[in-house]
């Protein structure tokens, strides 16, 4: 699939992380010069390095996608080195424990007796689930509050989000993060209807389950065997394997493409091997 983004400026947040920082490479093989950033200034500029040396043009900055402060300075740096942003790939994002129940059926016995180390829905910290809504909704509206005003104001552009299987069919022991997701579907599709009159085009794609560095060892034991959850989720993933951060590329670029998705605005793109299209039987 040849999809020629040359001349365009990319910014990926959550780019150090594995599966937008795999994203931010393939959108500069395309020919876009791609703004990288990350809370950790050094992982933005791992991978910004990396497109480099294979002939890309790149820069990896730190930016906090909770900070209006944050991305302006980055915005005002991109701009002034590549120009205007022109493509926006909302990426940051995640869970915290502090929002994650400990088991995924509530018993009268959790009720009867406060057990150490085990957080019933009764016992979920609204801070922690703030902190999860926050940064994945706030996440992704602030930084399009500051990297789409351009392209509103220009000739238009295109935004990714990413949303999650999850936002389809909700996971046990997440409700925080499922929430969330959820969210950023809704969002996405009003975004698409409200910037549809300046030529900003708005999707998403809904990855299933894929080995990060976040969710490795919920997944995998030490030795590489899959733990019990890890197990859950192939079983009920019609194609019995995780998706390699690769397989989000043709999405990406399919979704990015002006040619190829030019009248394609508003749509949540599963990528998750038949997760959410199994019922279990």
């Amino acid at each position: 699939m040849e999809v020629k983004l040359n001349g365009k400026v990319a910014v990926v947040t959550g780019g150090g992380g594995v599966l937008c920082g795999i994203m931010a490479k393939a959108l500069a093989k395309a020919g876009a010069k791609v703004a990288v950033l990350d809370l950790r200034a050094e992982a933005a500029e791992a991978v910004a390095e990396e497109i480099r040396a294979e002939g890309g043009v790149a820069m990896g900055l730190s930016a906090n996608v909770l900070e209006l402060a944050s991305l302006q300075a980055a915005e005002a740096k991109i701009s002034a080195e590549y120009g205007p942003c022109d493509i926006l790939i909302n990426g940051a994002g995640g869970n915290n424990p502090k929002g994650t129940t400990s088991k995924e059926f509530l018993t009268k016995e959790d009720l009867a007796a406060k057990v150490e180390g085990v957080t019933t829905f009764f016992d979920l910290d609204p801070a922690g689930v703030g902190f999860v809504f926050n940064l994945n909704f706030l996440g992704t509206l602030l930084p399009t509050q500051v990297f789409a005003r351009k392209m509103a104001e220009g000739k238009g552009g295109n935004i990714l989000n990413i949303s999650s299987m999850n936002a389809f069919c909700p996971l046990t022991k997440i409700p925080a993060y499922s929430g969330a997701k959820a969210a950023i579907s809704n969002f996405t599709q009003w975004l698409a209807v409200h910037f549809s009159k300046v030529n900003i085009r708005v999707n998403a794609i809904a990855p299933g389950f894929f080995l990060t560095n976040q969710n490795r060892a919920l997944l995998t034991n030490p030795d590489g065997s899959l733990t019990a959850r890890g197990n859950t989720i192939l079983t009920h993933t019609p194609m019995g394997k995780f998706g390699s951060p690769e397989d989000l590329v043709g999405a990406m670029l399919f979704l990015l493409d002006d040619e190829a998705a030019g009248f394609v605005n508003g749509v949540v793109l599963p990528i998750d091997g038949g997760f959410a299209a199994f019922s279990g039987v």
